[in-house]
């Protein structure tokens, strides 16, 4: 496959994924990926910067995504729902393909570079969201914690849906968790 071919992108990220998996992490070279990929190097960094930013590519985007729906939701929305409609859909790009997921969850667990890294992100998208919050007017408190529970919604539900046997979605693991999460709250 020629180096100018469309999709380079994503097949360096599959290219990356499968030898992470079958090689290990710190076995995998640059060059590695880029020729299971079909292309050069020299394309591969103009995608990545390094190895590890293969397995996190999007993380800015999906960061803008929750600051735009946070602010699309009603003035009357509370943080929870705020949450909420944010989980919902992060879970769309994250639960598009619960096997990829499964393969970069678990490269990433069997790295403690790439465990910190993932939780690097995780830190930024709830500040984000904290962020998010505040400019909607919530408290430094509440808007934290909002986020941060929103954070823990996802950890859980996503544990969840990448070890049950059975398929389901993520969107509706994420929902049950959450509606799970209101119950311990009720009075």
């Amino acid at each position: 496959m020629g180096r100018w071919e469309p999709g380079a992108r994503e097949r360096l990220r599959e290219a990356a994924l499968e030898l992470f998996t079958e090689r290990g992490f710190e076995q995998t070279m640059v060059a590695d990926i880029a020729e299971r990929a079909g292309v050069t190097a020299r394309t591969f960094f103009r995608y990545f910067t390094d190895k590890r930013e293969v397995l996190f590519d999007g993380s800015a985007d999906l960061a803008n995504q929750v600051v735009d729906i946070a602010e699309t939701m009603p003035p009357t929305a509370s943080p929870l729902d705020v949450v909420a409609a944010v989980l919902d859909a992060v879970a769309e790009p994250v639960g598009d393909d619960r096997d990829r997921a499964r393969a970069r969850h678990a490269v990433i667990t069997a790295n403690t570079d790439l465990r910190e890294r993932e939780l690097i992100k995780q830190a930024s998208l709830t500040a984000a969201l904290t962020d998010a919050l505040r400019q909607r007017g919530i408290g430094n408190p509440e808007a934290g914690l909002a986020a941060e529970t929103g954070t823990a919604i996802f950890r859980v539900a996503f544990s969840q849906w990448i070890n049950a046997a059975e398929k389901g979605d993520l969107q509706d693991v994420i929902r049950e968790t959450l509606t799970r999460l209101r119950a311990l709250t009720a009075p």
